[in-house]
């Protein structure tokens, strides 16, 4: 009872470190080239947060089931190629399944390899835990990373375009904030909602203290 107890602490605790206190682009900010890139309307911030969660849960199993056979001196190299494998897959289901979507991501799918949060979770948690823990810390960090995206990819879509998954929500009159649908609304957008996010962090904090 205690065991099964822990463990659900221990889940319930990797959830809230991926969606909130180690968000891995609002806290930790990594993957910053795809939220700014592809955040213009919801459907790609979707899109794209479903593939790298895809890839972060199977990257993550393969790499913890392999840990103790790679070698130390390929690590990194070793799971480049697992994350490529498993990006491959994804590139081309996406590609057959949902052609509109894989067209409109362009290069930032085969980009996953070189994403800094597989990457990093690969090193820092799967390397060192159990399958079922690592395949969890994917989707929780997955799904931190996708709701980072929707958030801004909400805003962007909105307010720039006056439209949510392609769909007007805005009246015709609101004619959009241009600013909003380049790269350059992509950073403003971010830093306020990182801003944001480190405002109700550190509010949280003060009213534990």
């Amino acid at each position: 009872m205690r065991k099964g107890g822990r463990a659900l602490n221990q889940t319930l605790r990797q959830f809230k470190n991926g969606l909130l206190d180690q968000n891995p682009t609002l806290v930790l900010l990594l993957g910053m080239c795809p939220t700014m890139a592809i955040s213009t309307s919801l459907a790609n911030g979707l899109g794209m947060g479903a593939c790298a969660t895809l890839v972060l849960i199977c990257s993550n199993s393969a790499i913890s089931l392999m840990r103790k056979l790679i070698p130390e001196k390929i690590r990194i190299a070793a799971y480049v190629v697992i994350i490529a494998g498993f990006v491959t897959l994804v590139d081309m289901l996406l590609g057959a399944f949902l052609p509109a979507l894989s067209q409109s991501l362009g290069l930032f799918i085969p980009l996953i390899v070189v994403n800094c949060i597989i990457l990093a979770r690969a090193e820092a948690y799967a390397s060192q835990n159990g399958v079922v823990r690592s395949a969890l810390d994917g989707l929780t960090m997955g799904l931190g990373f996708t709701a980072a995206l929707s958030v801004v990819s909400v805003i962007r879509e909105v307010l720039g375009s006056g439209t949510l998954l392609g769909q007007r929500v805005l009246p015709d009159s609101f004619p959009g904030v241009l600013l909003l649908v380049l790269p350059t609304g992509g950073f403003l957008t971010l830093g306020f909602v990182i801003a944001a996010t480190q405002k109700l962090m550190a509010g949280r904090k003060g009213g534990k203290s």
